[in-house]
């Protein structure tokens, strides 16, 4: 079995360590004898969709948001057609807000359109720790840094917030079909192993036709999560 990676712009979206949703992913599955290969794309690149199992898009600067909308356009049908078609995908921060309809901070911004989303920059940063609560996922622990607010519309939330710095109380994310889209960074994998397998069991149940995974020694990723929550919690 083979999995492959796509992650796109490397080089322009990958701020608070991002990079490391793929090495857990990689990690993940290649401790279960499935080989991960990782393509990393370019502004300058075009990624053949019929070859990506799994298509990760991280977080960057404004400027770097700029520059990577503008190729992202280009590819906009593609996406599209890959997430309606059970493609998986992991959008953070830029990422998730790139996916949306528009982007607005002053005047609106076209966005990609996959999900049924949009977003609206304050002057407020949201920024600090916080906990979400997912039926599925359990405590899902992330960093958030951001001025976007992002309107979910009646889109599944990927969790409720529970507790955090900035005093949030509302609902963070989105699930769409294979698609998981968020603000958290961090990385948000190595802290939640159960969404890193989530994606990897869509991956290959739309490859392969099955998705039985091995249970994993997860002592370090928990500890990790049980920290932040147990921090937030006092």
């Amino acid at each position: 079995m083979e999995i492959k990676i796509a992650y796109l712009y490397p080089d322009l979206l990958n701020l608070y360590g991002d990079r490391g949703n793929i090495i857990t992913l990689k990690k993940r599955l290649e401790d279960r004898g499935i080989a991960a290969v990782v393509q990393e794309y370019s502004i300058e690149e075009t990624p053949d969709f019929s070859e990506i199992d799994i298509l990760y898009i991280g977080g960057g600067s404004e400027r770097s948001e700029e520059l990577s909308m503008k190729s992202l356009m280009k590819l906009k049908d593609q996406i599209k057609s890959y997430a309606e078609n059970g493609g998986v995908i992991l959008a953070v921060c830029s990422g998730y807000e790139m996916l949306g309809k528009y982007i607005k901070k002053g005047e609106k911004t076209e966005a990609l359109g996959i999900l049924d989303i949009h977003t609206e920059y304050s002057k407020k940063r949201m920024i600090g720790d916080l906990v979400l609560h997912n039926e599925v996922f359990g405590d899902i622990a992330g960093f958030e840094n951001r001025h976007g607010r992002v309107i979910t519309n009646k889109l599944t939330p990927l969790g409720k917030v529970t507790h955090s710095v900035s005093g949030r109380k509302d609902n963070e994310g989105v699930i769409y079909k294979n698609v998981i889209a968020t603000h958290l960074h961090g990385p948000l994998l190595p802290k939640n192993p159960k969404i890193a397998d989530h994606l990897i069991k869509c991956a290959l149940e739309k490859k392969y036709g099955k998705s039985d995974l091995t249970e994993l020694d997860d002592t370090l990723e928990i500890k990790a999560n049980e920290y932040i929550v147990n921090m937030l919690k006092k």
